[in-house]
């Protein structure tokens, strides 16, 4: 079976591919749990990797659940528990790892983003929207939930009304609507997008890979509701830790050149 997943590294960035373009890179019903969850441990294993660019091969990024392969599931053969182990062990599994990636990650959002390929791009810091993009938390729309953790991860990207608006009503919204709730932080011609992403993050690579880490770990300490005084024995720690990096280092001493001039 072809992997649902490519991965390619570009210096110091890895581009992860969704490539079933033909039916709209579905995350359930193939190898996508596998493919995402190897690709992941590589990332974090490799200390020379700085930031992922997640993307779509194809006009759609993601049609989220294989609805197709939810049919399994309407008989009596496969009991509760089962479905239940199955999310488990399926696309919750990449929900909670990229959510979990040790390095920055950006979604070139490239086409429609739908039910849990919407969640999969909220689970990114990140997220680049070409003008072709539509977003819809859909799952209301075939009488389920967000099982991938969307209900979770969506209010802390939109906010708590925009993200019951979109979860209760299943409906699309384009690339537009989507930079002005928050949804993106860009929208950018679709021949653009992945050029756009590449820089974004080449920018984001010109810096220290180890402190890129401990931002990151930063900012999910303090979105998972820390509390301040833990996020600064934390922070603090780090930053013994940043103090003694080479590029720190190299930073300061071209700063002390710079105004001794």
């Amino acid at each position: 079976m072809a992997k649902f997943l490519k991965f390619d590294r570009v210096g110091d960035v890895v581009i992860l591919a969704m490539d079933e373009p033909d039916i709209r890179n579905p995350l359930t019903g193939n190898s996508a749990p596998e493919d995402f969850l190897e690709a992941f441990e590589r990332v974090n294993n490799d200390r020379t990797i700085k930031v992922v660019v997640l993307t779509g091969n194809g006009p759609a990024f993601s049609c989220g659940g294989n609805v197709k392969d939810m049919a399994k599931y309407l008989g009596d053969e496969i009991a509760p528990a089962t479905i239940r182990q199955d999310y488990q062990r399926g696309i919750q599994r990449i929900s909670l790892g990229m959510y979990n990636l040790s390095v920055p990650t950006i979604a070139a959002v490239n086409g429609p983003a739908i039910g849990a390929g919407l969640d999969l791009a909220c689970f990114c810091d990140i997220r680049i929207a070409s003008e072709k993009a539509k977003f819809s938390e859909a799952f209301v729309n075939l009488s389920i939930i967000p099982g991938d953790g969307g209900a979770w991860i969506l209010p802390r990207v939109v906010g708590m009304s925009k993200a019951a608006e979109m979860a209760f009503s299943g409906e699309l919204i384009d690339a537009a609507e989507a930079l002005r709730c928050g949804l993106v932080s860009q929208v950018v011609p679709h021949d653009e997008l992945m050029k756009v992403a590449m820089d974004k993050a080449q920018n984001i690579a010109s810096k220290g890979a180890e402190v890129l880490r401990m931002v990151k770990s930063l900012l999910r300490d303090g979105q998972e509701g820390s509390s301040l005084q833990s996020h600064l024995e934390k922070a603090a720690g780090y930053q013994a830790i940043a103090h003694k990096t080479a590029e720190h280092r190299a930073a300061v001493e071209g700063f002390m050149t710079r105004t001794k001039k």
